[in-house]
């Protein structure tokens, strides 16, 4: 009996130990600093000074992915960052089981430009018709997986700016980032505390405010026409609208059209419209292949 207890001990105690061993280790981060995960995040981050940064968390390696923790190690370097290299479950805690591809970034978090406190960026003279100047407005736009579509998508094909309201809208948040396959890192993005306001005062200075909506008859006193018949010849703010709801009607009335994706077939109830990130890449591209083909 006492061998057997022994046994059962022994086990038990080589099982706490196996548990001890698996515990993250405790990183005590710097104050007010977040975690960027994910290889084009953290090495736009490491190639902007947008942010401060840290330190360095780097999976270790000795397979294909070494080559890429090198230049890391590189990068980090040249800005004086400090680079730590950890165990898998380390980077695991770090950013909270998010997909890090062996690789974490502490630095200071990134913040919405103010539109009143920007200095206007060189767009040439916006006051010429011909001018293809295109601005995405965000109406209360809070998931951050589509906030970072959103933002990839935009920088992609062009878009001069991006402005979203602060009500209700996702912060710059790390998963924005990797979501925005770092885009985010780039790509200034300003807010407004009264996003109605600023487009009636950009309508006034003779942009175009262009609205989006999923079906015409979710719309009233607005025209609504397909995104393939819109001609874009001076300055505009394409205005997308929140998750669930689209549009609020007091922006809807800024708006001076609504431009609809037409369906490629008669849909089935509850797939009729698309996700708010998708409709936006296709309503883009619609209209910036309009500058490429005018050879702007």
């Amino acid at each position: 009996a006492s061998r057997d207890l022994w046994s059962w001990r022994e086990g038990d105690f080589s099982k706490a130990r196996k548990r001890l061993e698996q515990k993250p280790l405790s990183i005590e981060r710097t104050k007010g600093s977040e975690i960027l995960f994910g290889i084009a995040p953290c090495s736009l981050a490491l190639s902007q000074s947008r942010r401060d940064l840290f330190r360095l968390f780097l999976k270790q390696s000795s397979g294909p992915r070494r080559l890429v923790m090198s230049e890391f190690v590189l990068q980090a370097t040249a800005r004086g960052v400090p680079v730590h290299h950890v165990k898998r479950r380390e980077l695991d805690a770090l950013c909270r089981g998010q997909v890090h591809q062996g690789v974490c970034l502490e630095a200071s978090p990134l913040h919405f430009k103010s539109l009143e406190e920007a200095e206007k960026p060189a767009l040439g003279d916006e006051e010429r018709p011909s001018q293809q100047v295109i601005w995405l407005a965000l109406e209360q736009i809070q998931d951050p997986m589509n906030l970072g579509a959103l933002l990839r998508s935009a920088y992609f094909l062009g878009v001069d700016r991006v402005v979203t309201s602060q009500r209700n809208s996702c912060p710059l948040t790390p998963t924005v980032s990797k979501a925005s396959s770092g885009a985010m890192e780039v790509f200034d993005v300003y807010s407004t505390d009264d996003l109605r306001s600023f487009l009636k005062t950009k309508s006034a200075e003779g942009w175009e405010v262009v609205g989006t909506v999923s079906k015409a008859e979710d719309v009233e006193n607005v025209p609504v026409i397909s995104c393939l018949e819109f001609q874009w010849n001076k300055p505009m703010i394409l205005v997308i609208g929140s998750e669930g709801d689209g549009l609020s009607l007091e922006t809807q009335l800024v708006c001076s059209q609504m431009l609809a994706i037409p369906p490629g077939r008669a849909l089935h109830p509850f797939i009729e419209s698309l996700n708010v990130s998708v409709a936006t890449g296709i309503l883009l591209h619609s209209i910036c292949s309009q500058k490429l083909r005018h050879g702007d």
